[in-house]
This record gives structure tokens, C-alpha cells and sequence, in this order.
């Protein structure tokens, strides 16, 4: 009996990430809080496409990734009418 396993995601480029150098609270407020300091890191941050590519591939549902809250991605995934 042949078992197909599924590789893990490479989730190497978090590294650079500069949110993991900076703590989550930032990037996954309580609801109701500003994302605007969140959003202003990600402006900076090198590897902001990979980061908001692997959102929308993972369907994250909380926190701010890529530079996008929660909300923004929503209206990413929506098809065009």
C-alpha cells in the first residue's frame, strides 16, 4: 500500500519577514483596532508579495498579511461582476 504524503509548505521566505521581527500584536489586533502600524511595516517589508501570495493561497481569514486586513483580501477573492 502506497500512502501519498503532502509536503509542507515552504514558509522559509517568513525569515525575512519583518513582522517576525517585530511581534504579532501588531499584525493580528483585537478586533476593532487600527491596522495602520501593521500596514506601515509591510510597506517596508522586502517580501511583502510572498507574504500576501501565501494569504490568499491559504485563505487566511485573520491579521494583516501582505499589507492587507482581513477585509481586503475578502474583497481580493471576490470575482468581478
Amino acid at each position: 500500500m502506497h500512502i501519498e504524503t503532502i509536503a509542507p509548505p515552504d514558509l522559509s521566505w517568513q525569515e525575512e519577514a519583518l513582522c517576525a521581527q517585530t511581534g504579532a500584536e501588531f499584525f493580528f489586533p483585537e478586533p476593532g483596532s487600527s491596522v495602520r502600524e501593521a500596514k506601515r511595516i509591510c510597506g517596508l517589508c522586502p517580501i511583502r508579495s510572498a507574504c500576501l501570495e501565501f494569504a490568499l493561497d491559504n485563505d487566511e481569514r485573520f491579521g494583516v498579511w501582505g499589507g492587507l486586513s482581513e477585509k481586503e483580501r475578502l474583497e481580493l477573492r471576490r470575482p468581478s461582476r
